[in-house]
């Protein structure tokens, strides 16, 4: 009687194979719904404009920047006009002052074509202005005389803002000094500082300059 066949003998490695194959697909499957997930979750933050935020905030930064630079006047005025240019007398030369006033205009001596003079309009502060000087015991008291070729509006506002007019006066009087009082051009330097601050103020409360020239019509140091 033959001999029965010996049962094959197991290929190496074939067992193992077996066991690794539903693991392999498991994790093949695992990826690929991770995959799917995160596919899924990028496509609703983009849809929310989730990554945009950031450019989003940092255009509203850049537009709340540019209206306050408007607001202070370092961007373009807000209606797109040109800002008011100075005519060279402390005052804007389309400004109307207040609202719906009528800006000072310049007069003129007479109407002769060949003989066009301005006028001129003087006003002297009622009282001198007296102030100490800077780091002395000394005090400088001058009597103030304006003039303008507007007309009397000027004059009249001026009068109407004298106190704080003469306020700012004395604050630019008593920031000089001995050393500087004896310089030679010492008094026309003072008259256009002067100019300078009452042409500030009236452009303040009025919206209009018009002082073109300070003199003095006493001037006392002692």
């Amino acid at each position: 009687m033959a001999a029965a066949a010996a049962p094959e003998a197991p290929v190496e490695g074939e067992g193992e194979e077996k066991k690794k194959g539903p693991l392999v697909k498991i994790i093949v499957m695992v990826l690929v719904v991770l995959i799917l997930i995160g596919g899924s979750v990028a496509g609703t933050l983009f849809a929310t404009g989730f990554f945009s935020k950031k450019n989003k905030a940092e255009e509203a930064i850049d537009a709340q920047l540019d209206k306050l630079d408007a607001a202070e006047g370092h961007g373009a005025p807000a209606d797109g006009h040109e800002a008011a240019k100075d005519d060279g007398h402390g005052a804007p030369a389309d400004s109307h002052g207040k609202p719906g006033a009528e800006p000072p205009t310049k007069e003129l001596v007479a109407n002769d074509a060949d003989n066009q003079r301005w006028k001129f309009n003087y006003y002297t502060l009622e009282k001198p202005l007296l102030s100490n000087l800077t780091g002395s015991r000394k005090v400088m008291q001058v009597q103030v005389t304006i003039m303008t070729h507007y007309d009397d509006r000027v004059i009249k506002n001026i009068k109407t803002h004298e106190l704080p007019i003469r306020a700012a006066m004395l604050d630019v009087m008593r920031l000089n000094t001995e050393a500087d009082i004896n310089q030679a051009d010492f008094r026309k330097a003072l008259a256009e500082n002067l100019r300078l601050t009452i042409n500030s103020l009236l452009e303040k409360y009025e919206g209009f300059g018009g002082v073109e020239e300070v003199s003095f019509t006493e001037f006392v140091v002692q």
